[in-house]
C-alpha cells in the first residue's frame, strides 16, 4: 500500500513576518517531507501533500488593520505577500499556502460546528467577560494579559500559558490588563457558546486517543494525561464564541457571534488541503477517507492544549475521518546563546537579516537538523557552536572530499570516472557504507523517519570520516606527481567521489540545493533514497563508473565569524530623554553639557551595550571562610560558595575595612567568569564586587556588596 501523507505545521498568525522559531519548525517539517518524497512503496512514489496557511482571524488583526486604514483582508494579504521571501530563502517547499479567511474554511468550520451541536456538545451560558472600558469592546483571550494562574508567569495571554503550557479561562488570570489600552478590564455579562469538553464522552475518547501507540511522543502523552485527570474532572467547557466587533467566521444562527479564532484555525489545515486538491484534481473526501492516508502535524510545545485536547475532540464528535489518521509531533522552543529570544537583550535573530547578510540557508538547515531529535526538548542556537559545526562537518569533512578529488578527474582524465574498481577500493566502499554488516543507509533512513535528525547526521558524518581517511591514506596529490601511479590516482578519486555522491543522497533532505547541484555534476536524475543501493533510480552506488561528469564548482564556503556577529539583533536602545523647553522657547536639540559630579564620585566609564554587560556573569556567593593573608597589608582570602558544587578561592583588597570573622556566612556578589589570576599568594578565581570613592587614599572606604536576604548562592544577577 502506498503511503499518502498530509503534512502540516502550526499556522503562523498573520500579524507579522516570520521569526526564527517559525523557520525552525518549517525546516524540521520540510526535511521530513523531502525525505518522504525520496521514498517508494511497492515501486510507487510515496504521495506527500505539504500544506499550511495564515491564521487570519481575531481582534489583533482587526485592530492593526484599523490603525493602517485598510480592511482586515487587505492587512492579511499584505502579510501573506511577504511569506515567499522567507520560505524560498530557506528552501522550504509547501505545496499550498492558504488563509483561514477563505470560503473553504468558512464551510468546513461551520459544518464541524453544526455536527457538534447535533451531537449535543454545544451549549450556551451567560458569563462575565472582560470588557475594555477604554476601547469599548469585549476582549478576546489573546487581547488580555496577566499572570498565569497555574505557574505565576507574568505577561501571559488569556487562553494558555506559554511557559507551563496550561490552558485556562481568561477570568482566571491574575492582575489582568488589556493588551490594547493597558487598562484594567471590567466584567460584563454576555451569552456565549461553549463546546462541552467536560462531557464524559470527550474524556473517554481523549484517554484512548492519546494512548494510541505512535500518536504522540511519550512525554506528551504524560503531560496531556495530567490535564485530563483521573476521570475527566479537570476538563472544562471551552468558550468558542466572541462578540462583535470581531474579524472571524460567523456562528450559524447566532447573530453578532463569531467563532473564537482557535476553533477555526486548526480547520485551516483541512481548508488548505481542500484548496490544494481543487487545484490539482485530487478528490479531497476520498483522500481523507483512504486508509493509506495519514496526517502528520508539527507544532511547538506552547500550543499543545489546543491541538491535543480541543482539536481531536472536535474532529471525533463531528465524525471527521481525519481523526483516526492524526499524528502530532511536538518540538521544544529555540533559544539563542542559552537565553530566550529577546531583542532587548540582543538574543533575537531575524531570518531576513540572515539572508540579507548573504549567509547560506543550508548552513542553518544543517545546524538546526543536527540539534533536532524526536523529543520535546528546547534547542539552542549558539553562535560559536554554529560556526564550528558547519565549518567542521560541511566544509572540513563533506565538501572537502569533492574539493580534493574532482579536480584530478577533470585535469588528468578528461572528466571521466574510472570504469572499474579493484577489490581494495570496493572494500573501502563497504567499510564506509556498512556498519556491523548492515547498510548504514537503512539505519539513517529510520532516523529520518523518526525525526531523529541529529542521529542521522552523526552517522552520515561517520561516512565522511571513513571517506576522508581513505583519501588521506592514498594521497591523490602525491599520486598525481608519479606517472606510474596514474591508474591508482584514477581509482582513488573515483572511489572518493562515489562515496561523496552517496553522502549527498543521504544529506539531500537537509541540503536540497547542494543535492541538486551534485546530481547535475554526476548527470543524475533527482535523487531518491533507492540511490543508496545499486539498482536505484540512478543506478545506485556504482552507477557513475565510467561516466563523464560535469565541471566541478565549489559547493559551499566557510562561515565568517563576522557574519554571525552581525546576525544578532542589536539590543533595543533606551529612548533618549526629550529635551525640555523653557517657557516660550523651543526645545534645544543640542546634547546637554556634562554635569559636574560631587567630590569623591568617579566619572562614568564609556558607554557600553547591553550585550557587553551580559558578558559579565555576576553570581550570588556565600563567604564560608575569610582569613588574613600573610605578607599582605591589603588582602583578605575569601572562600566562596557560588552554588557550583565546589568552593572558590578569591583574594580581595578589603583588609582595612573588615574583620575577617564578621564576613563569614555573609552573602556577596562574585564576578564568576573572570579568568583565574595567579598572584604571589595563590590563584584568585574571580572577584567580589565592592564600592569605593574616586580616591581611595583620600577617603579609604571599600564596601563589598551585600545582597538582600533571601538570595541564594549561584543565583545570577542581571
Amino acid at each position: 500500500m502506498t503511503r499518502k501523507l498530509f503534512v502540516t505545521t502550526a499556522l503562523p498568525y498573520a500579524n507579522a513576518g516570520f521569526h526564527i522559531g517559525h523557520m525552525m519548525e518549517y525546516i524540521q517539517a520540510d526535511i521530513w517531507v523531502r525525505f518522504q518524497r525520496m521514498q517508494q512503496d511497492n515501486g510507487q512514489p510515496r504521495q506527500v501533500h505539504f500544506v499550511c496557511a495564515d491564521d487570519a482571524h481575531g481582534t489583533p488583526i482587526m485592530i492593526a488593520a484599523e490603525k493602517e486604514g485598510i480592511t482586515p483582508q487587505q492587512f492579511v494579504a499584505n502579510i501573506a505577500a511577504g511569506r515567499p521571501q522567507y520560505l524560498d530563502g530557506f528552501q522550504i517547499k509547501f505545496d499550498n499556502w492558504y488563509s483561514t479567511d477563505s470560503p473553504e474554511n468558512v464551510e468546513l468550520s461551520q459544518s464541524i460546528y453544526v455536527k457538534l451541536r447535533e451531537a449535543g456538545l454545544i451549549v450556551t451560558k451567560t458569563v462575565d467577560r472582560f470588557f475594555d472600558p477604554v476601547k469599548g469592546m469585549f476582549l478576546a483571550d489573546r487581547n488580555i494579559k496577566g499572570e498565569c494562574p497555574k505557574c505565576g508567569a507574568k505577561d501571559q495571554y488569556g487562553d494558555n500559558c506559554e511557559v507551563c503550557g496550561a490552558a485556562y479561562q481568561p477570568t482566571e488570570l491574575k492582575n489582568p490588563y488589556s493588551a490594547f489600552s493597558g487598562s484594567a478590564p471590567i466584567m460584563k455579562p454576555s451569552e456565549q457558546y461553549f463546546f462541552k469538553l467536560s462531557d464524559p464522552r470527550c474524556f473517554e475518547f481523549l484517554k484512548d486517543w492519546l494512548n494510541t501507540p505512535g500518536r504522540l511522543q511519550p512525554e506528551m502523552v504524560n503531560k496531556v494525561s495530567e490535564w485530563l485527570g483521573e476521570a475527566g474532572e479537570k476538563l472544562a467547557d471551552w468558550d468558542i464564541s466572541r462578540d462583535a466587533p470581531y474579524f472571524g467566521i460567523p456562528i450559524p444562527d447566532a447573530p453578532g457571534k463569531f467563532f473564537y479564532v482557535w476553533l477555526d484555525a486548526p480547520v485551516g489545515y483541512l481548508a488548505s488541503l481542500k484548496n490544494y486538491c481543487s487545484k490539482t484534481g485530487i478528490d479531497f473526501e476520498a483522500l481523507l477517507r483512504d486508509p493509506a492516508t495519514e496526517q502528520i502535524h508539527f507544532i511547538g510545545k506552547d500550543i499543545v492544549s489546543f491541538h491535543l485536547l480541543f482539536w481531536p475532540a472536535m474532529l471525533k464528535f463531528s465524525q471527521h475521518p481525519v481523526i483516526d489518521k492524526l499524528k502530532v509531533n511536538v518540538h521544544g522552543h529555540l533559544t539563542v546563546n542559552g537565553e530566550k529570544m529577546s531583542k532587548s537583550r540582543g538574543t533575537g535573530i531575524s531570518p531576513l537579516r540572515y539572508l540579507q547578510l548573504g549567509m547560506n540557508p543550508e548552513w542553518l538547515r544543517y545546524y538546526i537538523a543536527f540539534k533536532l531529535n524526536a523529543r520535546v526538548e528546547d534547542l539552542d542556537f549558539n553562535g560559536d557552536d554554529f560556526i564550528a559545526r558547519v565549518n567542521s562537518d560541511l566544509i572540513g569533512k563533506y565538501v572537502n572530499i569533492a574539493s580534493r578529488c574532482a579536480g584530478f578527474i577533470a585535469k588528468k582524465f578528461d572528466g571521466r570516472l574510472a570504469a572499474t574498481l579493484s577489490p581494495k577500493a570496493q572494500e573501502w566502499l563497504a567499510r564506509a557504507l556498512t556498519k556491523d554488516g548492515a547498510p548504514r543507509a537503512a539505519q539513517i533512513a529510520e532516523h529520518f523517519e523518526n525525526r531523529e535528525y541529529g542521529k542521522a547526521l552523526r552517522e552520515i558524518m561517520e561516512i565522511t570520516d571513513v571517506t576522508n581517511q581513505y583519501v588521506d591514506e592514498n594521497k591523490p596529490w602525491v599520486l598525481a606527481k608519479d606517472a606510474e601511479q596514474t591508474a591508482l590516482l584514477h581509482e582513488v578519486c573515483t572511489t572518493a567521489l562515489l562515496l561523496f555522491r552517496q553522502i549527498t543522497v543521504m544529506l539531500a533532505p537537509v541540503l536540497p540545493n547542494i543535492g541538486a547541484r551534485v546530481a547535475e555534476f554526476f548527470n543524475d536524475a533527482p535523487y531518491a533514497w533507492q540511490d543508496t543501493q545499486d539498482g536505484g533510480v540512478n543506478g545506485g552506488v556504482t552507477a557513475p563508473l565510467g561516466r563523464t561528469v560535469q565541471a566541478y564548482n565549489h559547493l559551499m564556503g566557510r562561515i565568517d565569524a563576522k557574519m554571525v556577529a552581525d546576525l544578532f539583533d542589536a539590543p533595543a536602545a533606551a529612548p533618549a530623554a526629550a529635551p525640555v523647553a523653557a517657557p516660550g522657547k523651543a526645545a534645544a536639540t543640542a546634547p546637554a553639557p556634562a554635569v559636574a559630579l560631587p567630590a569623591g564620585i568617579a566619572p562614568l566609564e564609556a558607554e557600553i551595550k547591553i550585550d557587553d554587560f551580559f558578558k559579565v556573569d555576576l553570581r550570588i556567593a556565600q563567604i564560608v571562610n575569610c582569613e588574613l593573608v600573610d605578607g599582605s597589608d591589603k588582602l583578605l582570602r575569601l572562600t566562596l560558595d557560588a552554588g557550583e558544587g565546589r568552593l572558590r578561592n578569591v583574594f580581595s583588597g578589603i583588609k582595612a575595612n573588615y574583620d575577617p570573622a564578621e564576613l563569614v556566612g555573609k552573602l556577596t556578589v562574585l564576578v564568576a567568569n573572570l579568568a583565574p589570576r595567579k598572584m604571589k599568594f595563590g590563584v584568585s578565581e574571580g572577584m567580589v564586587l565592592a564600592a569605593t570613592a574616586a580616591d581611595e587614599k583620600a577617603e579609604p572606604g571599600v564596601y563589598i556588596l551585600h545582597p538582600w536576604p533571601g538570595a541564594k548562592p549561584g543565583m545570577r544577577i542581571g
